[in-house]
């Protein structure tokens, strides 16, 4: 597989800030909130870190799960609340949505017994359901689902969707239709990918596609497109595969192959660290990528459903990390790249990504015609991007200098 080089490639070899977990712990996820930048650390501090985005200074902590936290992510809404919040779940069996304000969980859901470990968890776009995934427990593996205004007990329980643990549930989001917004893509190291009806009561009506990888899947969600979505996963194996909405395989292959080794410059891929959905790439997708010295990559395709399209790498961000960063957030609306690794390292960097940007060269377009898709992709990443990777709306923060 070639990996191209962007015609606006750069390094960059030195963060804007830096800063650490106070208890030098794992950085395992980042999110947005707010004027707030969102870290959750490893075991056994477990503990949830925000960080003004301006200083990078850590200014409130919540005490996170009693056991590893698995899964951070800020969603618009809980509940019909029309406040973005930090939704987490953990090994301590518990979906949690927190009130940064108080410090302490403002709703707490439950698997009632079902099994020990949460790995997984979303909100719908309106905040009307939770869904979360557990691990293997005894035979089954549960997608759980509640209404948040009433969350002592699951709303529904599906048990038979996957075989083993569910590694990620995502739903649709801003979807055009109430309907469509109730499809929840599921993913588990059974090798299934699968959507779901999460209004369905019965799992043999409720589950709309499958399909089947072979490999145990660690990640995965949905490509959102401007008439159809696609669905990517990523496999333990360092494998990356693309979907069509019915779970068709368009793509499958080894995220580590694609490399570069040419005007004395040379990029290997150690392992994936996730994806991220932009307007500003053609298949509006962005693959982070790591090396095992602490560097990270951003790779395109301009067909991530066509095998045969060519990658492209766009940029690197060197000598940031010491060991393997777990988790990137891409800050589009301030043109900022967030990392966090095994180091306990939080950084900051500067992400000159082009207003467009695909295996191939488009700077012959005009000035003008940059600048009308520049403003029209700033409305479009608000309309469709899920807050979990994007800019929340509210006060603008002061760019990091």
């Amino acid at each position: 597989m070639s990996l191209l080089e962007s015609p606006t490639f750069e390094t960059i070899s030195s963060a804007i800030k830096s800063t650490s977990h106070p208890d030098g712990s794992y950085v395992l996820a980042l999110a947005s909130l707010g004027n707030y930048y969102v870290s959750s650390a490893s075991a056994p501090s477990n503990a949830i870190h925000l960080f003004d985005k301006s200083s990078l200074k850590c200014v409130q902590t919540l005490k996170g799960h009693q056991n590893a936290t698995t899964t951070l992510r800020t969603v618009r809404s809980i509940g019909g609340s029309d406040r973005h919040t930090i939704l987490s779940a953990g090994k301590d069996g518990c979906v949690i949505a927190w009130d940064e304000r108080s410090g302490a969980p403002a709703t707490q859901m439950t698997t009632s017994g079902r099994s020990s470990s949460v790995l997984s968890c979303d909100a719908s776009h309106d905040g009307l359901t939770v869904a979360a995934g557990t691990d293997l427990h005894k035979e089954d593996a549960f997608i759980l689902y509640w209404d948040p205004r009433k969350p002592d007990v699951p709303l529904r329980v599906h048990g038979s969707t996957h075989s083993d643990d569910i590694t990620a549930v995502h739903f649709v989001k801003n979807s055009p239709s109430p309907i469509s917004g109730q499809i929840l893509l599921s993913a588990s190291t059974d090798g299934l990918v699968s959507t779901s009806n999460s209004a369905e009561d019965d799992e043999d009506e409720a589950v709309l596609n499958v399909g089947s990888w072979g490999c145990s899947i660690s990640q995965a969600g949905w490509i959102r497109g401007s008439s159809v979505n696609h669905v990517w996963a990523a496999s333990d194996m360092e494998t990356f595969s693309c979907w069509s909405n019915e779970l068709d395989m368009l793509q499958n292959c080894d995220i580590r192959h694609p490399s570069v080794h040419s005007h004395g410059r040379t990029w290997v891929t150690d392992y994936m660290i996730t994806c991220h959905n932009t307007k500003r790439s053609d298949s509006n997708l962005a693959v982070f990528v790591g090396s095992n010295e602490g560097d990270v990559a951003l790779l395109s395709s301009s067909n991530v459903a066509d095998s045969s399209a060519p990658w492209t790498i766009n940029s690197v961000w060197a000598n940031g990390h010491t060991g393997v960063v777990r988790s990137v957030f891409w800050d589009e609306n301030h043109e900022i790249l967030v990392t966090g690794g095994e180091d306990s390292k939080i950084s900051a960097w500067r992400c000159p990504i082009p207003g467009q940007f695909s295996g191939f060269d488009k700077s012959a377009r005009n000035e003008s015609a940059m600048d009308m898709d520049s403003a029209i992709l700033k409305r479009e990443r608000d309309d469709e991007m899920d807050i979990s990777e994007s800019e929340p709306e509210g006060k603008k923060v002061k760019r990091l200098s």
